[in-house]
């Protein structure tokens, strides 16, 4: 049977393909501490392992598809022995659920601990957004910093730490010279503390956090207010 044969076929390419193929070539739909991607988003061969990424994020879910077009054929085997009464699904990534705006408390910041993965994918798809304008006003205007700016467009947007030195120090260089993209970077920074190894009280993370929106808010930067206001739909 199919499932007989993926029984077999899985440990030899899970462990010896993906762990190799899945960490230099793919998608990340999420910038976890390790370099893991998704192979491929359809993960039929090798029981789902092929969404590494989303694995590695989330390592103990039963349940690797994300996105909507992902597809975890493990889960469908999962879902179907379920069904009968041959499995307990214990743990599912978790699912954002968003409210009306509300002041910052201590649900929100529960919330957004619980979420922050894909509060962290939010943020990088926002600054990349940012960064792709800025780049943009400098070509039409034919700036001196276009030059500069250019080779960052790919990975501007990634955590600090992912980033090789030389990419660390052409950062350094842009933020100096760009005081929009240097208070967003800046900002991811503040804002990763919040769920970071920290010896603060949640009292203290509270105010971090309410401080960060009130920051954000009084910019003046329009995606910074609106990535603010989506932070307090957290529920």
């Amino acid at each position: 049977s199919v499932w007989a044969v993926q029984m077999l076929w899985i440990p030899i390419h899970a462990a010896g393909i993906i762990n190799g193929l899945g960490h230099y070539w793919g998608y990340r739909n999420y910038d976890c501490e390790d370099a893991s991607t998704n192979v491929s988003p359809w993960g039929f061969i090798i029981g789902g392992e092929e969404l590494h990424n989303n694995h590695h994020t989330y390592p103990t879910s039963a349940k690797f598809s994300i996105k909507w077009y992902e597809i975890d054929v493990g889960w469908w085997y999962i879902r179907a022995m379920q069904s009968v009464g041959l499995a307990k699904v214990k743990k599912i990534p978790p699912k954002a659920r968003l409210v009306e705006a509300r002041p910052v408390d201590h649900n929100t910041l529960e919330a957004i601990i619980a979420n922050r993965y894909d509060v962290m994918a939010r943020y990088a798809k926002t600054l990349k957004s940012a960064y792709k304008d800025e780049l943009r006003k400098h070509k039409e205007g034919n700036t001196p910093e276009y030059s500069s700016f250019k080779p960052a467009r790919k990975w501007f947007h990634r955590e600090e730490t992912k980033l090789a030195a030389p990419q660390r120090q052409q950062l350094a260089t842009i933020v100096e010279q760009n005081k929009m993209l240097s208070t967003f970077v800046e900002m991811r920074r503040e804002l990763a503390v919040i769920w970071g190894r920290s010896n603060l009280t949640r009292e203290q993370l509270l105010a971090q956090l309410q401080a960060w929106c009130h920051r954000a808010e009084a910019s003046g930067i329009q995606a910074l207010q609106e990535f603010s206001l989506r932070l307090r739909r957290y529920a």
